[in-house]
């Protein structure tokens, strides 16, 4: 794994500071940033994704809460991918 770092909270104190890498070598973004709270949780499961998948969150994936001026170190990629899942 190659990381890049992209961007941090700005303003940020030394510490619990959402932060931004790309993962060079997949392309995949992993991000650092401050856990949802219950009612962001209840409202991800009352609005759902695709009906019949499930709407609890697995024990080794997390929601997170990324702020809106973090949204300028996301890369975009208008590249066709093909193992893009959306």
């Amino acid at each position: 794994m190659t990381l890049k770092f992209l961007g941090i909270y700005p303003n940020t104190p030394n510490t619990d500071s959402p932060t931004v890498w790309l993962d060079e070598d997949t392309g995949d973004l992993v991000i650092q940033s401050w856990k949802a709270d219950t009612a962001t949780l209840q409202e991800c499961q009352e609005v759902g994704s695709i009906p019949g998948h499930s709407t609890e969150v697995p024990g080794h994936e997390a929601v997170i809460r990324l702020p809106k001026v973090m949204r300028q170190f996301l890369p975009s990629d208008d590249k066709d991918d093909s193992d893009d899942l959306s």
